[in-house]
């Protein structure tokens, strides 16, 4: 039988041990997320869109004529699953101790609201002519038009 130090010692030994592993997962979750994330400036051609094309095709399979939208949520969703991933590996990263339980519905709904509020921002620049997009999207008026009725 071990006696008290000896059982002090393996007990802070194995939490360093946890303590270590969880900030290795959190690095990685950190890295995934951040590549999948909109912070990521030159994700998208290589990560984002082949996914949200993946995710229009799957879709497209089932209702040919929702391609188009199916990849947009898919490449929203993409940018959220970055932003959610981010945010549990900075939080693995910077918890002191594996003793506190965490709550991955807090998690998601933290993840879910900071990506709204960060395309609420993003979609407020634009509104106000802040962010200038018509040099990368020259949307014209009959484009718009045929996006929002594909019917006529």
């Amino acid at each position: 039988m071990a006696s008290a130090p000896e059982a002090a010692q393996t007990l802070t030994s194995t939490s360093q041990k946890q303590n270590i592993l969880q900030k290795i997962k959190g690095g990685f979750l950190l890295t995934v997320g951040y590549l999948l994330s909109p912070l990521c400036w030159w994700n998208d051609l290589i990560i984002n869109l082949p996914i949200a094309y993946g995710f229009g095709y799957v879709v497209s399979l089932w209702r040919s004529e929702w391609f188009f939208q199916a990849a947009i949520v898919g490449y929203w969703l993409s940018n959220l699953i970055g932003i959610v991933l981010m945010q549990m590996g900075a939080t693995d990263i910077l918890q002191k101790s594996t003793a506190k339980k965490r709550s991955l519905k807090q998690e998601l709904w933290t993840g879910v609201m900071t990506s709204t509020a960060y395309t609420f921002v993003i979609v407020a620049l634009v509104y106000f002519h802040i962010i200038d997009l018509s040099a990368i999207l020259p949307i014209n008026e009959q484009f718009s038009l045929a996006f929002l009725n594909p019917q006529s």
